[in-house]
C-alpha cells in the first residue's frame, strides 16, 4: 500500500495591488506654501533665485514666477542693444534657463484679489486667463515711462523695453535713408535731428550710445553732410545729470558737446506735437522740428497698482516699511521700482538695478522666516548704502563714482562695462556679450533695419480664441 504524501495548504488568495506611492504621508499631511512673485525684472527675477537657494531641498514650498516676457532684460545693456553694438538678444536671458525648481508662467497680471489671495493673469496671444493662487506675494511689476508730465507725451519715444531699442534703432536708420535722398534743406534737417526730453543717467546714456550710433553710420551716407545732424537735450533742472555731482555731470556735458550736443537745462517742455517740441515762452528758439523724439523724463508705476487697495505714495509707489512688507495685507511685498522703501531718513531708495539685487536678497530671507516661523517670525529691514553710480558715454567713455572716488574717461567706462557684465545671468550670455563687444571694435555698425514691427511701434493686445489651459494653471472662465 502506498502512502501518499498530505496535500500542501491552499496558498492564500493574492492580494489586490496597491496603488502606486506618488506622495509620502507626511508630505500629504503638510500644506504647501506657495510663493508667488509677479514680474521679470531684477526685483522679481533675483527675488526668485535667492528664494530658490533658501528652500532648494525644502519640496514644501512652491516659487512662481508670473511675467509677461518669458526673458530677463539687462536694462543697462539696451542701449547697446539699440545702437547695434550688441545682438538684442544677447542682452536678455530666458527666465527659465534662469531656474533650477522654480515655476515660470509667461502672462501679464490683470488684477489680483487679496481676500482670496488669488492673482489674475492673461496669457495675451492665446487669450487664457488663470488664477494663480498664493500665500505669500511679491510685487515687483517695475515702472513705466512717465508720460503725465508733458502734453503729447504719447507722440515721443520711449526706451523701456527691447522691442523701443530695436524699434529706435530702425527709425534712425528709416531716416538717414529719407534724408540721403531728400533735396529739401529745411525737410533734411528735420529728419536729422534727434531731441532727447530728459537729461538723468538715462538720457545721458543713450544721447552717448546715439551720437557715436549715428556718426558711424554717417560714413555709409557720403552724400549726408554731419553739419545737418543735430543733437538736442533738454533738462528740467539747470545741469544734467543731478544724481551725480557737478564736476562729473560737467565732464559729461563736455563729451556729449564735442559729439555735436546741443544742451537746454533749466527748460520745462511746454508741449510735444507730431515732429516738434514746444518750449516755454521767453526760450529760442519757441520750437524744435524733430522726426527723432525720445522722453526719458523719468518713470511711473505700473498702471495696475492704481487698481490695488494699498496704500501709496505720490508717484503712485506701493508704500511699504522697511521690511518691503505692505502695512496692509501682512502676506504682501513689494519691491524695485514699483515700491516706496524708506531708507534709515525715511527717504524713499531710488529706483536703480543695484538696490533692486540687493532688495531681492533681504525680501527672500525674509519671506523665508515667516514661511518657516509664521506672521510674528523675526524679519529684517533693508539698509543699504549706495556703492557708487556709474553711466557710459558711449565708446571708451564713461564717468562716475565709485565709493569715495570719482572716475573718468576709458576707466570708468570699463569698469561700467565690467560691473555690469558680472551681473549678467548664465555664463553663456555673458560670453556671447564679450564677443559681441570684441566684434564691435573692429567693425563699424551695420545699416541693416530690423523690420520687426513696420511704421507702427507693436501693442501687446492679440486677442485669440481660448484653447486648452496649460496643466497645472487654474483656468478662469
Amino acid at each position: 500500500m502506498t502512502i501518499a504524501d498530505p496535500a500542501p495548504p491552499p496558498s492564500p488568495p493574492a492580494p489586490h495591488p496597491a496603488p502606486p506611492e506618488t506622495t509620502r504621508p507626511a508630505e500629504r499631511n503638510r500644506k504647501v506654501q506657495r510663493i508667488v512673485i509677479l514680474g521679470g525684472g531684477f526685483g522679481g527675477v533675483y527675488t526668485a533665485l535667492n528664494l530658490e537657494k533658501i528652500f532648494r531641498r525644502n519640496e514644501g514650498v512652491e516659487i512662481t514666477l508670473i511675467s509677461r516676457d518669458n526673458y530677463f532684460l539687462m536694462t543697462p545693456f539696451l542701449f547697446e542693444a539699440g545702437s547695434g553694438v550688441l545682438e538684442p538678444r544677447h542682452a536678455v536671458s530666458p527666465i527659465r534657463m534662469m531656474f533650477s525648481r522654480a515655476r515660470f508662467v509667461d502672462a501679464e497680471v490683470e488684477r489680483i484679489d487679496f481676500n482670496a489671495r488669488k492673482v489674475h493673469a492673461r496669457h495675451t496671444p492665446d487669450n487664457f486667463e488663470y488664477d494663480v493662487e498664493y500665500d505669500q506675494l511679491v510685487i515687483a511689476l517695475g515702472g513705466i515711462t512717465n508720460r503725465s508730465l508733458i502734453p503729447g507725451s504719447e507722440k515721443a519715444f520711449g526706451f523701456k523695453t527691447l522691442g523701443d531699442a530695436i524699434f529706435l534703432r530702425n527709425k534712425i536708420i528709416d531716416l538717414l535713408e529719407q534724408a540721403d535722398v531728400e533735396e529739401d534743406v529745411d525737410r533734411r534737417r528735420k529728419l536729422l535731428t534727434l531731441v532727447i526730453i530728459g537729461g538723468g543717467l538715462v538720457g545721458v546714456e543713450l544721447m552717448g550710445e546715439m551720437t557715436e550710433f549715428v556718426h558711424n553710420l554717417l560714413r555709409s551716407y557720403p552724400r549726408i553732410p554731419r553739419e545737418l545732424v543735430r543733437f538736442v537735450l533738454i533738462e528740467a533742472h539747470n545741469r544734467i545729470m543731478p544724481e551725480m555731482e557737478e564736476s562729473l555731470a560737467a565732464y559729461a556735458t563736455d563729451v556729449l558737446w564735442k559729439r555735436g550736443v546741443s544742451f537746454l537745462t533749466g527748460v520745462r517742455v511746454k508741449a510735444i506735437e507730431e515732429g516738434k517740441v514746444v518750449l516755454p515762452e521767453g526760450v529760442e528758439p519757441a520750437t524744435i522740428d524733430a522726426e527723432t523724439i525720445i522722453l526719458t523724463a523719468g518713470l511711473t508705476a505700473n498702471p495696475l497698482l492704481e487698481k490695488l487697495p494699498l496704500e501709496k505714495a505720490k508717484n503712485g509707489r506701493v508704500v511699504v516699511d522697511g521690511s518691503m512688507r505692505t502695512s496692509s495685507h501682512h502676506e504682501v511685498w513689494a519691491l524695485g521700482d514699483c515700491a516706496a522703501i524708506p531708507d534709515k531718513n525715511g527717504n524713499p531708495y531710488p529706483p536703480l538695478a543695484q538696490h533692486a539685487l540687493r532688495e531681492a536678497r533681504v525680501l527672500a530671507r525674509n519671506i523665508a522666516a515667516v514661511v518657516r516661523g509664521g506672521r510674528d517670525a523675526k524679519i529684517e529691514k533693508f539698509d543699504y548704502e549706495t556703492m557708487g553710480m556709474l553711466a557710459s558715454l558711449g565708446r571708451f567713455r564713461g564717468v562716475g563714482r565709485v565709493g569715495s572716488f570719482k572716475i573718468r574717461g576709458f576707466l570708468a567706462w570699463w569698469v561700467w562695462r565690467s560691473y555690469y557684465l558680472l551681473q549678467m545671468p548664465r555664463w553663456e550670455r555673458k560670453i556671447r556679450v564679450v564677443l559681441d563687444w570684441t566684434i564691435a571694435l573692429f567693425f563699424r555698425n551695420d545699416v541693416v533695419k530690423l523690420d520687426l514691427f513696420g511704421e507702427t511701434h507693436p501693442t501687446r493686445k492679440s486677442p485669440c480664441p481660448p484653447q486648452t489651459p496649460v496643466a497645472g494653471v487654474q483656468q478662469v472662465d
